[in-house]
């Protein structure tokens, strides 16, 4: 349990976690030991086609049922999505010879899962879709998700060098997709990739709404360090508060707009007016480490 800046405790939690059950090279009790030693309240084990339910973990961190399922080929341009999927109630029993079904179009065997896993109880996300080499348009083919990783620590230690979707995310949200956006680990080695991408969620939402209503609510930031809180001052200003940062942007729409980048040494607080055309805004922070934290999306119009 952590303490922000404006007082509120938070849980630090690991949404994507892969183990020795498919190919994670952790045991799940190694794993959750790991996160534990880095203060996680919560981490998901999400390993592929494996259901793994939720437990009182250990070490003081508690395990979330997930599990992640992976559709389509190598080749992006035709479609490839991984999706987890997190705190499911049950096995959402999804069959894997019917998803590896190519006369039915990747993108409507990716809605099946999607309805499978909220059937389920679950919450469904979309990992990685830079990684995954997913346009705007194969995005919004399997919307209605509910959240999306804007950034997945293991896409950047050999797997591509795709760890950061921001710019998927910009084209999506201009096209109407604005969905929670995550930071997560996807850890499969634990040589680095693990404890660089979490959520900050606020404890008393989690308690009262339970943890997927409190994510869809927006009762988090992103991180992989800094804080970061994004809030609608007024109807043309927007106002961020966060940790020490040597950089804070305001992302939108908008190609270009007057006071979007603020740069400087321990900046902790920022605002930005709204352009005419603004549909969206989300922002970024980057601290002095070159650290990143990142907003929800703040839908304009």
């Amino acid at each position: 349990m952590y303490t922000d800046i404006h007082g509120n405790q938070r849980l630090k939690l690991g949404l994507h976690t892969h183990t020795t059950l498919s190919d994670g090279h952790k045991t799940p009790e190694e794993a959750l030991s790991i996160y534990a030693s880095m203060g996680y309240d919560a981490v998901a084990i999400t390993d592929h086609w494996i259901f793994s339910t939720a437990s009182e973990g250990r070490d003081g961190c508690k395990q979330l049922a997930g599990c992640e399922y992976n559709i389509g080929g190598s080749d992006g341009t035709s479609g490839v999505y991984h999706i987890v999927g997190l705190c499911m109630t049950r096995d959402p029993e999804i069959s894997r010879n019917e998803m590896d079904d190519s006369s039915i179009s990747v993108a409507l065997r990716g809605r099946k899962i999607i309805e499978a896993i909220r059937a389920a109880g679950g919450f469904a996300v979309l990992a990685h879709p830079a990684w995954s080499l997913n346009t705007p348009t194969q995005i919004l083919d399997v919307a209605p998700f509910d959240a999306l990783e804007i950034y997945n620590s293991v896409s950047d230690f050999g797997m591509s060098d795709r760890p950061d979707s921001g710019l998927l995310v910009d084209m999506a949200a201009g096209m109407g997709c604005c969905p929670p956006l995550l930071a997560t680990d996807d850890t499969h080695y634990y040589t680095g990739d693990e404890g660089r991408g979490f959520i900050m969620l606020e404890a008393e939402a989690a308690q009262s709404m339970g943890i997927p209503e409190a994510i869809r609510a927006g009762k988090f930031y992103a991180s992989q360090g800094p804080e970061i809180h994004l809030e609608r001052v007024d109807e043309r200003t927007l106002r961020l508060t966060c940790t020490p940062a040597q950089k804070i942007v305001f992302l939108s729409n908008v190609v270009w707009a007057r006071g979007r980048v603020h740069r400087g040494a321990g900046l902790t607080e920022a605002t930005y007016t709204l352009h005419p055309d603004d549909t969206f805004v989300r922002a970024e922070v980057t601290d002095s480490e070159g650290l990143r934290a990142w907003s929800g999306i703040v839908k304009i119009k």
